[in-house]
């Protein structure tokens, strides 16, 4: 049945208004801007996306669950004093509150991370720390966990005040998961009256929800940056007012891609170096919340090229 004459006109005047809505940006500053635009913002909105499906992760482990943990894998150790975590993401072991937003803007916002459960084991050790780490490794391994490939660093301390004679530490970190549980071991060859020779942190791996939920987050957030960007280069396009979005535009990028390029290769290399059962949030590869000062002004410039553009009469049809 053939549509009448009256919808078909409406629907190609809808495509075309569709079309002039979602066409490429004006001029090449436009075309470039957009494109960084929409892949930064997408990649923001897919790292907020992460975060709020982190929120369907189990609490980190409660004393009883560690306890259990720590007595099967490290017999004859006194870990009994398990710390546990007041949220699922800490500032300095504590929750984010408003009287942190301070802390998170202005040069500490890498304390942002996810909590865990902590015990620790102190004075002297009762075996050699060699002996400690073998018997973790085999009791992980037939409890079912994942073990990682053992990373060991040597250093020195001092046996006396003076530091006459300096004593050679080994330091021994071991890294395991079983399910949706990480384990984070450290084993000192130091040993003494207050020295902490055992270190042990348990938390939880991110669950399932945060990649689906990153990827399609980061889908819409570049195709709304896109029409966004698009729109306010077409409304500007020839205008005065073209060049004071072009600038605005370009600082918000330059403040948004910045952080991400300097941190992405070293986290990478981190990555590299180091056993990680779980990669680190996509927040962190954006250089984020440390640069988040740097976000918020980016963000505030983009609001201004938005409401410049959108204070941009459009052009009047000239007669023929």
């Amino acid at each position: 049945m053939a549509m009448p004459a009256s919808d078909t006109s409406v629907a190609r005047r809808f495509a075309r208004t569709l079309i002039r809505r979602l066409g490429p940006p004006a001029g090449s500053a436009g075309m470039v801007w957009a494109a960084l635009g929409a892949v930064i913002c997408g990649l923001f909105t897919g790292a907020l996306a992460s975060r709020v499906a982190w929120e369907t992760s189990r609490p980190q482990p409660d004393r009883a669950e560690a306890g259990a943990i720590l007595a099967e894998i490290f017999p004859g150790h006194d870990l009994g004093d398990i710390d546990t975590p007041p949220a699922l993401f800490v500032v300095y072991a504590h929750p984010v509150r408003l009287g942190t937003v301070k802390t998170l803007l202005f040069g500490d916002g890498g304390e942002y991370q996810e909590s865990a459960t902590v015990a620790a084991a102190t004075g002297a050790p009762p075996v050699p720390a060699e002996q400690t780490v073998a018997v973790a490794r085999d009791r992980l391994v037939s409890s079912g966990w994942r073990v990682y490939a053992p990373q060991v660093s040597d250093g020195a301390t001092c046996a006396d005040k003076v530091c006459a004679t300096p004593v050679t530490v080994t330091d021994t970190a071991l890294v395991a998961r079983r399910g949706d549980t990480v384990l984070n071991a450290s084993i000192s060859s130091r040993g003494g009256f207050d020295a902490t020779y055992l270190t042990v942190e348990v938390n939880r791996a991110p669950p399932p929800a945060v990649v689906p939920a990153g990827v399609l987050g980061t889908v819409l957030g570049a195709v709304a940056a896109w029409v966004v960007l698009g729109w306010a280069s077409r409304r500007t396009a020839g205008r005065r007012s073209g060049g004071t979005v072009d600038v605005l535009i370009g600082v918000a990028m330059v403040l948004w891609w910045l952080p991400a390029l300097l941190t992405v290769p070293l986290l990478l290399r981190h990555h590299l170096d180091e056993p990680h059962p779980a990669w680190h949030p996509l927040w962190e590869w954006l250089g984020q919340p440390t640069a988040s000062l740097l976000f918020l002004i980016g963000a505030l410039c983009v609001l201004l090229a938005l409401g410049v553009a959108a204070g941009t009469r459009r052009a009047t049809p000239t007669a023929p």
